[in-house]
Order: structure tokens, then C-alpha cells, then sequence
């Protein structure tokens, strides 16, 4: 049964199109799972193979046009060259994944120095480094917007701890979106 894990699927297998379609068929009827969750499973260990981490898959509409970004990295940071191998990588399984019926562009990029910290992963790898959290109203001191270091999470809480030292515990459904602090 898939239901919510990672199936594997080996390359050789990509290029049967019955397997395929009916992989495609029975993930699109999972209410759970979305584009970006099954570009990611498919992307994972394509972006392993080239050494390189996946971070995020993101597929949005920005005016009347989509867009699948996937955002790579590496210890050092990525270059051009490691996102047109990754681009060339993912254009064939999907090509044939064919998952999206319209037309997008699909970006491979960098998470850049300011990135999103959208899973758990990512927060347990910045804890002790400053972070932007973006509320989606404003708390009761009127802020929408703290930074400060972070210090721990949980499924429930991200507690920072801001300039004057003092921990904030901020519940993870009043945040919008977290960001590591660069500049």
C-alpha cells in the first residue's frame, strides 16, 4: 500500500508507461498527496545521485503562469551547473510521471541565502541561528514580523530567542512562514 510513505521506483521501471500510469492513477485519488509531494518523491534521489540535497518542491501559480520550483543544495552552496544537472535530470521521469496536464516552467534553483525553512529538517539544521518569523496576524504586541536565534521547535511551538535575550514560544499555527536571517 502507498498511502503516505516514499515508494521507490526504480529508474529502469520509469520508462514503463502502465506502472506508471497506474502509480499516477492511484497517487492522484490519495487526497493527501500534491504535485510538489510527488515531484519530491520522485526528485529525491535523483538530487542524491548527483550529490546534492533536495530541499524543497514547490509548484504555484504566480499571474497566468505555474511554476514548479525545485530547490536544490550542497555543503558550499549550488551553482549553475548543479542546477541544469539537476534540471536535465528530472526532464525525462517527468516527461513520462506526466502529472501536471497543463504547462509550467520548472525552475531549479538555489534556496538562497535568506531560505525558507519549511520542514523540520531544516529548522533542527539552523537551531542557534537568527530567523525571521512572519505571523500571520499580528501578536499582541502588534508584531507581525520577529527575529531572533532559534532555539527549539516542536510540533506545536518555534521558540526564538530575541536581542535582549528573552525566549519568545511562538505556536507554529500563528506562523506564515519562517526564514533563516542573513542580513
Amino acid at each position: 500500500m502507498l498511502g503516505h510513505s516514499f515508494v521507490y521506483l526504480p529508474m529502469e521501471e520509469w520508462g514503463n508507461p502502465a506502472l506508471l500510469s497506474v502509480l499516477w492513477r492511484y497517487l492522484m485519488d490519495s487526497k493527501s498527496t500534491s504535485i510538489s509531494e510527488m515531484v519530491s518523491q520522485m526528485a529525491k534521489p535523483l538530487a542524491d545521485q548527483l550529490g546534492l540535497e533536495l530541499w524543497d518542491v514547490k509548484f504555484l501559480k504566480e499571474g497566468p503562469s505555474w511554476y514548479l520550483r525545485v530547490f536544490i543544495d550542497k555543503d558550499g552552496g549550488v551553482d549553475i551547473e548543479d542546477c541544469e544537472k539537476m534540471s536535465r535530470k528530472l526532464d525525462e521521469p517527468l516527461e513520462e510521471l506526466d502529472c501536471i496536464d497543463h504547462s509550467y516552467c520548472l525552475e531549479v534553483c538555489s534556496p538562497g541565502i535568506e531560505r525558507e525553512l519549511s520542514t523540520d529538517i531544516h529548522l533542527e539544521k539552523f537551531i542557534g541561528h537568527e530567523v525571521n518569523l512572519k505571523l500571520f496576524r499580528p501578536d499582541e504586541e502588534n508584531r507581525k514580523d520577529l527575529i531572533g536565534k532559534l532555539v527549539s521547535f516542536d510540533k506545536d511551538k518555534i521558540v526564538i530567542s530575541n536581542s535582549e535575550g528573552e525566549s519568545l514560544e511562538v505556536a507554529r499555527k500563528n506562523i506564515s512562514r519562517i526564514n533563516l536571517k542573513v542580513l
